[in-house]
């Protein structure tokens, strides 16, 4: 498995980060691998993406989730293998930290190559970085879902 842990700070309360992190439909405007999110009930989404010039399609399900806090998820079925957590810190009233892990099975050649080279390392770094310009320029959060995910294994 691949494993790629990212942090940023965004100048936004931590409530505003996370609210505009559950709103996954808009992940296409900062996620550079994703093509689209639909958003199938509270704790199932289905992604399409492209990695390594492979598209992929997968469901994931939200197996953790608390305001402000983190989201947890895992792939379940499709195309693709992977899991993750971003995790939300106030640092002021007006600041936060947003910090990623994701874990992928890397199938294809290209993607195993790319893999060891970083290149998902950078993805993730650029992405953190498309985030933290959305979520600044934006005058509020698109949307929000303040519900609670207890601990799925």
């Amino acid at each position: 498995m691949a494993q790629v842990t990212h942090s940023i700070d965004v100048d936004v309360p931590v409530s505003r980060a996370y609210n505009q992190w559950t709103q996954f439909e808009t992940f296409p405007q900062f996620l550079g691998f994703v093509d689209s999110i639909v958003q199938l009930t509270d704790t199932l989404t289905r992604w399409k993406v492209t990695i390594g010039g492979a598209e992929r399609e997968f469901d994931a399900e939200i197996t953790e989730q608390h305001s402000d806090e983190r989201i947890a998820w895992k792939s379940v079925g499709g195309d693709a293998v992977h899991a993750g957590v971003v995790t939300f810190q106030a640092l002021s009233p007006d600041s936060s930290r947003v910090s990623v892990q994701l874990d992928w099975a890397a199938d294809t050649f290209l993607e195993k190559v790319g893999a060891a080279l970083g290149v998902d390392d950078h993805a993730v770094i650029h992405d953190l970085e498309n985030f933290k310009l959305f979520i600044e320029n934006a005058q509020t959060s698109t949307g929000a879902w303040r519900g609670d995910v207890p601990t799925k294994p």
